[in-house]
């Protein structure tokens, strides 16, 4: 690809980052900063400005690409919904607030769907146009990628597989307030309730999957129990999505692949027994760079 870089911009509850990304997809320049959630939507949206500003002067003058945490309106780039990770945030004009902002045109989508774009373009999934990507962080989400596009839904909001129905959630409250959810075990919130209904002790799903690596029974129980829903599940949905390829992102992710490949591989049907699951490739900057490449894909 040839022209000018472009900036991708990552909205999550407790960090934003700005990237500018070439057309081959390599990250050239990164801005980063904390996620003034609590402060409200104005607060959030002008720190996502100041780092994109910041990087515009190198990139083309074309528009500016946004991962969001929330249920996005494809068409408006309105938040249609949001967790309390981002109060307040439902409803918010994300693309004409930042468009009024930096000046330029703005696409917003789902943060986990560009994570999703990110890795087929440059990641672990590059020159795959058919890929499943499931993203273990506070909560839990998909994307589907087809043909090298995200597969949105009719609302935006395909790939809420945290809402999937797991057996051995029954009782455990997912972030909805339902019970019996998927995101009730397999997310970094549902270590963290598992590990202090276990042990008692109170810490974060990153600090459950510190302490398995350490030999903590009560912390490789729990992430045993998660990856094997988890991977459950993935089989599952291979069935139905028919992907090339699955990918596991997010910050549990490494800690569960084990547990989840082994579940994924006992369940897998034998018409898929060639989908291979690989952990993500890109980290930090998958959902900016994927937002880049959002509005990459609209450019001659």
């Amino acid at each position: 690809m040839t022209g000018p870089a472009v900036v991708g911009l990552d909205i999550g509850g407790t960090k934003t980052v700005a990237v500018l990304v070439d057309r081959d997809g390599t990250v050239q320049d990164r801005r980063r900063a904390s996620t003034p959630a609590r402060s409200g939507p104005r607060a959030v949206l002008d720190t996502a400005a100041r780092l994109a500003a910041d990087l515009l002067p190198a990139a083309g003058g074309g528009p500016v690409g946004v991962g969001t945490a929330g249920t996005v309106d494809p068409a408006t780039g309105v938040i249609r919904y949001a967790t309390d990770s981002l109060p307040g945030w439902t409803g918010t004009p994300v693309a004409d607030a930042l468009a009024e902002r930096l000046g330029r045109r703005v696409r917003v989508c789902n943060d986990v769907h560009a994570a999703a774009l990110g890795e087929c373009w440059s990641g672990a999934g590059r020159g795959d146009g058919h890929l499943l990507l499931v993203a273990v962080g506070t909560g839990l989400g998909a994307a589907m990628v087809r043909a090298g596009r995200i597969d949105a839904g009719a609302r935006g909001a395909a790939g809420a597989v945290g809402h999937l129905p797991a057996p051995g959630a029954e009782g455990l409250r997912c972030g909805c307030g339902r019970y019996g959810h998927l995101e009730a075990i397999a997310s970094g919130t549902g270590l963290t309730a598992a590990y202090a209904a276990r042990t008692g002790d109170s810490c974060t799903g990153r600090q459950v999957a510190e302490r398995a690596a350490s030999g903590d029974p009560a912390a490789r129980a729990v992430l045993d129990r998660a990856g094997e829903a988890l991977g459950a599940a993935l089989a599952g949905l291979v069935a139905l999505l028919d992907p090339a390829t699955v990918l596991l992102a997010g910050g549990a992710a490494e800690s569960l692949l084990p547990a989840v490949t082994a579940a994924y591989a006992a369940e897998l049907p034998p018409a898929w027994a060639d989908v291979p699951l690989r952990r993500a490739a890109l980290g930090e900057d998958a959902v900016a760079a994927g937002a880049a490449r959002l509005v990459l894909a609209e450019q001659p």
